[in-house]
């Protein structure tokens, strides 16, 4: 089993609770308020932004010229992602220049930030690969019985798609082939997944 492969069987509980928490399961059934999604947006945006940053620092330490275009690669699928905020703001009149990151959102962009430039490829593949494959998973569980006809059908269909999971697995590559089956590997994946957690659930008592 590979060392990524531990990493999210070692963290499925928190991926079923993020799966079973009510912002989650608002988007599923389309009841989440409208102003909950758009804070949630808003900070996503905000997110996103270090993530890109994030895979930059990495590539910038890449010990292949192979693995610097994977990663450069992957930060050209944040921008891919950050288009449909554009797109979610624009319709739903979000204006992300205006978007101050609240507390759980800085914390887990602080957090991303620091091991990028304060780590190896690695280790930074490891914290940042729970965004990936839990959005994946999200997607394929919210899609599993088909999409629904709703306001957040667009979600649904985004992180269900394919090319999600292929980039989950591009970042996992890396996270097999530098980081080390260590304690500080593991707590940093719980933590990202820890963080991942509680973001929707700030989107959901944000905006109560």
């Amino acid at each position: 089993m590979s060392l990524s492969h531990q990493l999210w069987q070692a963290n499925s509980d928190l991926a079923h609770v993020c799966l079973n928490l009510p912002f989650v399961q608002g988007i599923a059934d389309g009841t989440l308020a409208r102003e909950k999604f758009m804070y949630f947006v808003g900070q996503d945006a905000f997110y996103l932004e270090a993530f890109a940053r994030a895979y930059t620092i990495a590539a910038a330490k890449a010990p292949t010229w192979e693995d610097f275009q994977t990663l450069y690669k992957l930060a050209g699928g944040v921008f891919t992602e950050l288009q449909s905020h554009n797109h979610y703001a624009t319709e739903w009149g979000i204006d992300l220049r205006r978007v101050e990151a609240g507390p759980t959102t800085r914390r887990y962009t602080d957090f991303l930030l620091a091991t990028a430039w304060g780590s190896d490829v690695g280790l930074t593949a490891a914290a940042m690969s729970p965004c990936m494959r839990l959005y994946a998973f999200l997607g394929q569980e919210l899609a599993r019985s088909g999409i629904p006809d709703h306001t957040y059908a667009t979600w649904i269909r985004t992180y269900s798609d394919p090319d999600v999971d292929t980039l989950a697995q591009r970042l996992e590559h890396l996270t097999d082939r530098y980081a080390g089956d260590t304690p500080q590997v593991y707590a940093a994946y719980r933590y990202a997944m820890e963080c991942e957690r509680d973001f929707f659930q700030a989107a959901w008592d944000r905006a109560r």
